[in-house]
């Protein structure tokens, strides 16, 4: 029989349990962290309460078994920016995609990022194999075929491996600072479509979104042409909105894309009903003027204003000396906000 002596403890003791939740109860009110964890454990209560179907309950902890070790995963990462790669498993080795995403990732690479990919094989695997292992992160999900992970990744502490697609999609898109799409079936267009909504409807962070195809390839014209004759021209999306993305024909130009999107670009915060947008360097007070004349339709109210960083970004130590253009922003445009940062990064 093989010793269990250094085996790590998966469950608690009721006592052990039991001390953890007195030193939350017990936890001062203005520690954010223990009033989250108190109201995590209040939810947990009224699930009991709820009296859920065994199913539903079993979702649940499934889902946040796996956002807990996700979470954990990344942790030790957020220093160092990704990039999520979507394509299909079923491209083969002498495919010019594969090779174009080989090429790409071990580019990204060398720009400083990591990959996210599925993990499996295809695009991914390409991909993993030109960022290299420890560049790389798997996001694996369970199916009877097709979805094992690569040589590259399998066995990697950074591959994590998902019964729930909804879990998967969330850490492909809250740890990326980019999206990389290369041709794929119905799962890279089911990715690439909820990035672009969440991207539309303001609710993930603006960010560079890349779709991108070898020379004499036409996957992603045909689809950009179908988003503009059925989607703008019958008025279900914006002109705007195809700032949200670009199609490329190069991995130079894919890295390049998402280089300059954080070249004076930093990060956004929304501070009540304003915008800080912080930056990596300052622009002039006759750029600022420009700003005002081409962009008012982003504002709520008010102007913009070239600002230090507001007193609640103080947490944010790291970054709290760049410059800031702070603005009371509507919230109504992601593809306009997209064309102002676009207009900031060119200057």
């Amino acid at each position: 029989m093989k010793s269990t002596q250094n085996r790590p403890r998966t469950i608690l003791s009721n006592d052990e349990v039991l001390n953890q939740v007195r030193g939350l109860l017990d936890s001062p009110e203005d520690d954010l962290h223990a009033t989250l964890m108190r109201e995590l454990l209040t939810g947990v209560l009224k699930f009991h309460d709820s009296h859920l179907d065994l199913l539903d309950l079993k979702i649940i902890n499934r889902a946040i078994k796996e956002l807990r070790h996700a979470f954990a995963v990344f942790n030790g990462y957020h220093d160092r920016r990704k990039v999520s790669i979507f394509g299909s498993a079923r491209t083969p080795s002498d495919d010019p995609n594969y090779q174009l995403a080989h090429r790409f990732a071990e580019q990204v690479v060398k720009a400083g990022y990591m990959v996210i990919t599925g993990g499996a094989d295809g695009i991914m695997r390409a991909s993993q194999e030109g960022a290299g292992r420890e560049n790389s992160f798997g996001v694996n999900i369970m199916l009877p075929f097709e979805q094992g992970a690569n040589a590259t990744i399998a066995n990697d502490p950074k591959l994590i491996t998902f019964k729930y697609f909804f879990t998967r999609k969330l850490m492909f898109q809250k740890e990326a600072n980019a999206i990389a799409l290369f041709p794929g079936g119905f799962g890279t267009h089911d990715e690439g479509f909820e990035i672009l909504t969440l991207a539309q409807t303001g609710k993930s962070d603006p960010q560079p979104i890349v779709c991108i195809q070898a020379p004499g390839c036409d996957y992603w014209d045909d689809w950009s042409a179908f988003i503009v004759k059925q989607l703008l021209k019958r008025r279900l999306i914006n002109q705007e909105d195809l700032s949200l993305f670009k199609v490329v024909n190069s991995a130079e130009a894919a890295v390049e894309e998402i280089s300059t999107f954080y070249r004076r670009y930093h990060s956004i915060r929304f501070v009540g009903r304003l915008m800080a947008m912080r930056l990596n360097s300052p622009i002039s007070a006759e750029h600022l003027e420009h700003i005002q004349t081409q962009f008012s339709d982003l504002l709520s109210e008010g102007r913009f204003e070239l600002r230090a960083a507001l007193e609640e970004e103080l947490d944010e130590p790291a970054i709290v000396n760049l410059p800031r253009l702070v603005f009371p922003s509507n919230r109504r445009s992601a593809g306009r906000l997209r064309q102002l940062i676009d207009y900031v990064n060119s200057l």
